[in-house]
């Protein structure tokens, strides 16, 4: 077999069902199902909140998969989302989605990847805390836990470049585990906590009002979902029809809703008695270390003592590593189709020995090296990244699967589309305007990192924009506009939020003062001397964030304007091309005349002023070659040539305002209007004469005839033409004659 015949020639069929599902719910549900259950659900909406919330998050999910299933089976190719963008709204749009779905996995990748550190530090205290580093935003980086991640990242990476079926197993049996392990801590805790003396009330937290809660929960319930669909990335991978990807599907998102529920109830089963309610428990989080401040670690072990703690320490490593499996396994197959399309070097689409694409696996890695480092504050900013990240996703399904089935008339599909699309916009705007709808869904910090994203997409996109020579980007300038209005839409949200905690710590500051409670410095100053230098702090914030948003503008206004730049030269070029391309075809290689492509066309022309009576005049002048059989038989194909472009110079110089087409070897068709049309008949007298003193000699003879345009009887050009035609041949016999009475 040749080195040919052994290399992969693209992705191999090997996941089954079992797998796809694991792969599904392994990707979804990470290591915030133990942590953002009880920071953000139980604490937002109580636990009958919580409970209703992701069920109908739940029933939206399954809308967009009825969505993603439709699309697959339509577009059965790796790249998910990307090429159902690709193949329903083109390449500019699919870029755009990529590019912030890239964003969304590698935050999931990190979150997971990081989040090791931080358990380490509720399970075993300061075993890995060796080594400080730095403290970034109130978070001590040590080198032990950084290395703690990194070994993760490594093993997940060796994991996934080395075998798939061992891969795709791990996944069945680790998405098994935490399944288990989770689901016999409910049932254990549900069971003993009849007799327990704890709680559930209240039913709702009593902020707000029940409604209000269960809505905020669904609308962020799409985190909670996010990675489901990444097993799209690997249609190319499916052993399975992909008619059973609904089924799949919906398993995995019923059995991510079971977890998620069983989690927030497990959590408020048992609370330390130092508590009088779950709530106080859940409220006071941030000031619990070890496993109390983990509150379904805290009930397994209330029920189940050291036993409840190893099973969820299982699930827990379980849930981590099956996400960590999952996002790399989504980068890669996104980045491996991105190369294929020259989107990224196509170096990340090659596969080695395994039909695995290591070198985008490899680039995942390499992306990640350097995040253990960042601190797991600023990881906390970008995982919010993936709770507007999943809508976005869900919302361009939605929207391809609704333009799809509309042009084909699929009604099931054109309402999940619809439905889908307007649900993902209603949250979008939730999630945007917190002044409006909630009371800061992201963190302040996210804003600035989208900001810092889209800018770094502009730049990207000019520079596929300048290696595009198939030119298949730019063709929509929407990537351009919804960059710059994200980075202005972003912008000012940051100021305003920016604005906002400036103007609250200022608050904060005059009621301290007033009230003695301010540091001693602060506490010395004169009211006078304090209220500037407070007015002057506000006054520098807002110059700030003034010269940033305008700075942001402009930078993104250049970018803008260069990728337009861009665009006009490859148009010039694309029109300088198609102009060359015209000139060739258009041009009769051999005489230099126009060629019988363009006289097809002009054909046509005249056919149309002809109907729309805008022509009066003009004459056909129908010309052909005698004897040039003969000179090619003779003297051979290259004296031919040489005749035939004595003949079309002759035509030339007698017809030098009109038109002359050549439409076969020796046939020469010329158009007469305006003065060659006025002076025609002493043109073709002048022709003739020079013809007639050929006959019998080596110069070039031409038969000619030639035919007048008859307002009201000719209907068609071509009737012209066969006057023309027809008086040519009588031409030709005449001088036949004559040059028979030479020759005698």
């Amino acid at each position: 077999m040749s080195d040919l015949e052994k290399r992969p020639k693209g992705l191999v069929p090997y996941l089954s069902e079992g797998s796809a599902w694991a792969l599904a719910v392994g990707t979804s549900v990470g290591w915030g199902s133990l942590v953002v259950t009880g920071n953000t659900y139980l604490s937002g909406a109580g636990p009958l909140g919580s409970v209703i919330g992701i069920l109908i998050g739940a029933v939206i999910m399954l809308i967009t998969a009825k969505n993603f299933h439709y699309m697959a089976n339509r577009y059965p190719d790796a790249g998910g989302i990307y090429s159902y963008t690709k193949n329903v709204f083109g390449y500019d749009r699919a870029f755009l989605i990529s590019w912030f779905l890239s964003l969304i996995y590698i935050s999931m990748f990190w979150a997971n990847a990081t989040s090791l550190p931080l358990f380490a530090r509720y399970f075993f205290g300061d075993v890995f805390k060796f080594g400080y580093l730095y403290t970034i935003f109130g978070y001590e980086v040590y080198i032990g836990e950084a290395l703690l991640s990194l070994s993760a990242i490594a093993l997940v990476t060796l994991l996934c470049v080395k075998s798939r079926n061992a891969t795709s197993h791990l996944m069945l049996v680790l998405v098994a585990i935490f399944s288990v392990g989770i689901t016999v801590c409910f049932a254990v805790a549900i069971f003993r906590h009849g007799g327990s003396g704890f709680t559930f009330n209240p039913q709702f937290v009593p902020d707000s009002s029940a409604f209000k809660q269960i809505i905020h929960t669904a609308f962020i319930s799409p985190w909670a979902f996010i990675g489901y669909e990444s097993i799209t990335h690997s249609a190319g991978e499916f052993k399975f029809k992909q008619s059973k990807l609904f089924k799949i599907l919906t398993v995995s998102i019923i059995t991510t809703a079971a977890l998620y529920i069983f989690i927030t109830l497990l959590s408020i089963t048992a609370y330390p008695s130092e508590y009088g309610s779950w709530l106080e428990y859940v409220r006071d989080l941030g000031n619990i270390e070890g496993i109390k401040g983990i509150p379904a670690f805290y009930a397994a072990e209330h029920y189940l003592g050291g036993a409840g703690i190893v099973i969820l320490s299982l699930s827990l490593l379980s849930l981590v590593i099956t996400s960590l499996i999952g996002n790399m396994r989504a980068l890669s197959r996104l980045f491996y189709t991105l190369a294929l399309d020259e989107i990224i070097p196509a170096a990340f689409s090659k596969l080695n020995k395994k039909n695995i694409p290591y070198n985008a696996v490899l680039a995942v890695s390499a992306f990640s090296v350097l995040i253990p480092f960042l601190g797991r504050t600023t990881i906390g900013w970008i995982v919010d990244i993936t709770t507007l990240g999943s809508t976005l996703i869900y919302g361009f399904v939605s929207a391809a699967a609704f333009k799809t089935a509309r042009h084909n008339r699929h009604k099931t599909e054109t309402v999940t589309g619809i439905i889908g699309l307007v649900l993902m916009i209603i949250f979008a705007v939730y999630l945007l305007l917190p002044s409006i709808f909630s009371s800061g869904a992201l963190a302040t910090e996210t804003y600035l990192l989208i900001i810092v994203w889209s800018v770094i997409g502009f730049i990207y996109f000019r520079y596929i924009i300048s290696k595009d020579h198939a030119k298949r980007f730019g063709k929509a300038i929407i990537v351009w506009v919804v960059l710059l209005s994200v980075v202005i839409f972003m912008t000012m949200i940051w100021t305003i939020r920016i604005d906002e905690q400036k103007t609250n710590e200022a608050i904060t500051a005059v009621q301290e003062y007033y009230n003695k409670t301010a540091n001693g410095q602060t506490l010395e100053q004169e009211e006078g001397e304090f209220i500037s230098n407070l007015t002057s702090k506000l006054h520098t914030t807002n110059v700030i964030n003034l010269i940033v948003v305008i700075g942001l503008f402009i930078l993104s206004l250049g970018i803008m304007l260069g990728n337009y730049m861009t665009m006009k030269k490859w148009e010039a070029k694309a029109v300088e091309e198609r102009d060359t391309a015209r000139n060739i075809a258009y041009k009769d290689a051999l005489t230099g005349v126009k060629s019988k492509h363009a006289y097809v066309e002009k054909e046509s022309d005249y056919d149309a002023l002809i109907d729309s009576g805008k022509i009066k005049e003009f004459s056909v002048i129908v010309c052909d070659v005698n004897g040039l059989k003969h000179i090619n038989d003779t003297y051979g194909h290259k004296a031919g040539d040489e005749y035939i472009i004595s003949a079309g110079r002759l035509i030339c110089e007698h017809f030098k305002h009109s038109p002359v087409y050549r439409i076969g070897g020796d046939e020469f068709i010329v158009i007469l209007e305006g003065s060659d049309y006025q002076n025609r008949v002493s043109t073709l007298d002048n022709i003739n004469k020079v013809i007639e003193s050929n006959v019998g000699t080596d110069n070039v003879v031409i038969s000619i005839g030639g035919a007048d345009y008859i307002t009201d009887e000719d209907k068609k050009f071509h009737s012209v033409f066969e006057r023309a035609d027809s008086r040519m041949y009588e031409r030709k016999q005449e001088l036949k004659k004559m040059g028979a009475r030479t020759r005698e």
